[in-house]
């Protein structure tokens, strides 16, 4: 029998990384979607770490039920971190499009372009509270590239893919490289631990 495991997320693209990459470990990952009383978490924190957790808390309170959050972001260092936990909200109109296009519009001119793609995942339980990272380095390209993944992965060059951005990798090389994917990796051991 499975275990059931609330994503504090609405987003789609989200919930299908991570259930996808839980495949095998006897859970149920039940998104929001189907449950809108509920409404989406709040995200005030600092970090990405103080977002993660206080979604958790905040869908385990409402469900009484274990819960995973996940908050995650661009750091590029030309910008001094930013957009940081304001990626997805980067722009007023906080679209994929729109973010890109001004991420490109404030690298103009700019030679150095080290980023990293950052994830928290914080895990809720009546066991306990965990929260690990996983980054992935790499660099803003020139022009979106690729027509997979989604937010920023088009202009994302990542270090060990050489040459290809993120939206050019196959859903399955993304998940062994990314931040999301490297953020997971712990998962079996809080899982084990918080379940």
């Amino acid at each position: 029998m499975s275990r059931r495991l609330w994503l504090a997320s609405l987003n789609a693209h989200k919930a299908e990384e991570l259930g996808r990459m839980l495949v095998g470990h006897n859970v149920e990952v039940l998104s929001l979607a189907s449950r809108p009383d509920i409404g989406e978490p709040p995200e005030t924190g600092a970090t990405f770490e103080e977002n993660a957790l206080q979604k958790a808390r905040f869908v385990f309170e409402a469900t009484g039920e274990p819960a995973l959050a996940d908050d995650s972001g661009l750091e590029v260092d030309a910008l001094g971190g930013a957009p940081g936990v304001h990626s997805k909200r980067f722009t007023p109109e906080a679209t994929a499009a729109s973010n890109n296009r001004a991420l490109l519009a404030a690298l103009d001119g700019v030679n150095h372009r080290r980023a990293r793609f950052v994830c928290a995942l914080a895990l809720v339980s009546k066991l306990g509270e965990e929260v690990v990272r996983g980054t992935v380095e790499g660099e803003i390209g020139h022009a979106p590239r690729g027509e997979g993944g989604f937010g920023y992965d088009p202009l994302f060059l990542p270090v060990d893919a050489p040459g290809r951005t993120m939206a050019e990798l196959s859903p399955q090389e993304k998940d062994h490289i990314s931040h999301r994917g490297r953020a997971v990796a712990h998962l079996p051991n809080l899982l084990a631990d918080l379940l």
